[in-house]
Parts: structure tokens; sequence; C-alpha cells
């Protein structure tokens, strides 16, 4: 096959807000992998069918190496090489280095934080519905679940979210000034660092507290674990914040699946609801980035060794012959398989706590505001069209 090169990323400006860019669907429709142009005139393999992609993020013979020629790049490397995260590392290193957060992310050390997302979530709306009102809810409740969840679980002072979350922006903003960007990445690391500096010196009951045992064990050394910071805490918050924010606005479009969803107590019916959408909306744009360290034989194509390959998660979650009627919300169909957290090694380390945070928002809010509505044409909407987690920057509301 003759592959097709075209720009990417693909604007979905256009057409249904929830939707996958119809050039993607397009590409999906015409072949599972598809070559495509980046900023720096490579041309990586789009992998845009469900099949294929679980295939790949499994191989072994596939490196999230960013470091490695080939690898296909958002934006050129920095002086001295990319990121010190553990994501964009391969094995062993990756695995040596994730072992050391995963057990706060169990699904049973999480499970008991219910109890306390539970209040989170309660005494926001408590304040929010006292207040006025229209009100936006990503400023009044979105954006604080998650960043109050996360700032208790590291051991963050919730006081200076102002700080994190105006970086947090920058990082994850897709035409960022690369200096900025770097700077931004510069400034968190500076924060986590300074604060690891002090869970050294009086640990706490947190995960940033356990991290700094490991450094005076000799087992991570300071600018690793103030790295494994900054990334737990972008990703703690970012993410949740914009599924908590553009899931109520699907369900409002969506009036007989949010009333099923208000009207239900049953928690398999929430939970069922927290997969479809995130299935339906998988808000991470950037696509998982790889490389081929081996020549892989696949979909009729073969990717050389040296290939970098994007791996489209929101286009393979709308993949029909994994998602029969893709495009259509039911919170009833078991979605349980999609790729929205990726798939093998590499998968979200945080997914059980941002399924736990979803499924008491969406649990509680509808429940709580049994009238709530838009208090804008959602044409008016700011969408996040320039971000890497795509989402609305306000959602006025109101019951």
């Amino acid at each position: 096959m003759t592959s097709t090169v075209l720009r990417f990323p693909m604007s979905r400006a256009a057409g249904c807000p929830f939707d996958p860019p119809p050039t993607a669907v397009a590409q999906q429709k015409e072949a599972p992998l598809t070559r495509v142009r980046l900023w720096d005139d490579s041309t990586p393999w789009l992998v845009t069918r469900y099949a294929e992609q679980r295939a790949l993020l499994a191989d072994p013979r596939v490196s999230a190496d960013i470091n490695r020629p080939g690898y296909p790049l958002q934006v050129p490397l920095p002086p001295g090489g990319g990121s010190a995260s553990f994501v964009l590392m391969d094995d062993p290193e990756h695995a040596r280095l994730r072992r050391m957060v995963t057990a706060p992310f169990a699904v049973k050390r999480v499970e008991a934080l219910r109890p306390a997302v539970q209040r989170i979530v309660d005494d926001l709306l408590d304040v929010m519905l006292a207040g006025p009102k229209p009100v936006d809810l990503v400023d009044a409740f979105a954006l604080p679940v998650p960043s109050l969840v996360i700032c208790e679980l590291l051991g963050v002072p919730y006081g200076d979210h102002d700080f994190f979350q105006d970086n947090s922006k920058i990082i994850v903003k897709r035409d960022a000034d690369p200096e900025q960007r770097l700077g931004a990445q510069r400034a968190l690391v500076g924060y986590l660092d300074d604060l690891m500096g002090r869970k050294i010196a009086a640990p706490a009951d947190d995960l940033l507290s356990g991290l700094a045992g490991r450094v005076n064990a000799g087992e991570l050394t300071r600018n690793e674990a103030a790295q494994m910071g900054v990334l737990l805490l972008i990703a703690g918050h970012e993410t949740t914040a914009n599924m908590i924010a553009l899931g109520t606005l699907a369900l409002l479009e969506h009036p007989a699946q949010l009333a099923l969803l208000r009207d239900s107590e049953d928690p398999k019916l929430v939970a069922s609801a927290v997969e479809e959408l995130l299935r339906y909306l998988n808000i991470v744009h950037n696509g998982r980035r790889r490389v081929a360290l081996e020549d892989i034989d696949i979909a009729g194509e073969r990717v050389r060794a040296g290939d970098g390959l994007i791996i489209a998660n929101d286009i393979g979650n709308r993949d029909p012959d994994a998602f029969p009627e893709p495009d259509r919300l039911d919170i009833e169909r078991d979605a349980r398989h999609h790729v929205a957290f990726g798939f093998g090694v590499h998968q979200c380390l945080g997914q059980p706590l941002a399924r736990l945070e979803l499924q008491v928002v969406y649990s509680t809010l509808y429940r709580r505001v049994p009238t709530l509505r838009l208090a804008a044409d959602i044409d008016q909407l700011p969408f996040k069209h320039d971000g890497n987690v795509y989402g609305v920057y306000e959602l006025p509301i109101t019951w």
C-alpha cells in the first residue's frame, strides 16, 4: 500500500466536539497504519485501529525511550536530551522506577481513599451550591477535586495549586513556546526538589516522603525523585479534571444517558459509565509515541527498525471492530477493554485513582444537582483544541 502523508496532530476543531477529527476517522477506514508528517519532516506511522494498537503497545520490540533515534517527537528535545520521566524509558529502568510508586496506586489502597474523596466532592458541592450562579464548573469543582486528592496523596501543599496548575497548563499546551515549556518544567522540578528536601529532613505519611526515604537509602537520586513528583502531580490533576468537565458536558448533551446515571443507585452502572466516558471522550490526544527497535510485520505493512509510531488511542477507542456503533454514548456498554489508559507495561499507573475519583463525581454531582444545565450554548464554549489533554477551559453551568 502507498502510504498517505498527512500533517499530525490533526485538528478536531470542526464537527462534534466529542468525536475524533474526520481526517483521522478516514485514515482508520483506509488502513490500520498510515504514514504522517511531523513538524521536523519525519514520517512516522499513525496507528489508528484498536487491534494493532494493543499489539504494538505490548510488543517488546517497541520502545518508549524519547532519546532513541526515530522517536516521533512533538517538539525538539532540550539541550542534554529528553525527560527523565520513567514513562519515557524502557525496562529494566522503567520497571525499577515505576515499582517505587506502584503501591499507593494499588486498587485496594486506592479504594480505601473513597470516603476521603467523597468528602472532598461533597464539601466542594456545598460551597458551589451556596454561592452565586451561573458558575464555572471547571474552576469551582472539576479542577479542585483531583488537585485536592493528588495533593493529599503526594504531600504537596494545596495552597500552591495556582503555581503548579499554571505551569502544568504550559507543559500540556500543544503549541506552547519551547522555551516557555522548558521554563515551566524547570520551575516544577525546582519546586518538587525543594519539597523533596523538606520531606528528607522531616518525612510525613505521604508518597513524596516515601520517595525521600528511597533517596536517603541511595535507591533514587534527588532529581529522579523530583521528576517522578512532577509526573504524578501533573498526571494526577490535569487528565481527571478534564474528564470531569468534558464528561459532564457529554452527559448534558445526552440527557437520556444522564437520567439513567443520575437515577441509578447501582455502583456497577456508575463504574460502567466511567469506562464508557473514558472510551468515548479519550481526552489524551497526542498519542502514545514509540519507536521500533526491530522490523515488525503488522497489518500488511513492514515497520522498519527506527520507524516512529504514533498510537492514537482516541481513534482506536472509536474502532467499530472493537466497539459496535462507536460514536454512540452508551453507559450500559461494556467498555472496560478501552485503551484510554494505554496498554502493556506502560499503561497509566494512576488509573485506579482516576476511576475512583470519576465514580465518586459521576455518582454524586448529578444526584445532588438534579437540575444541572449549561449556562451557555455549546458552540460558545472554549474547547482545548490547542492542548495534548482535551477538554474545556470553562464550563458555565446553572441549576
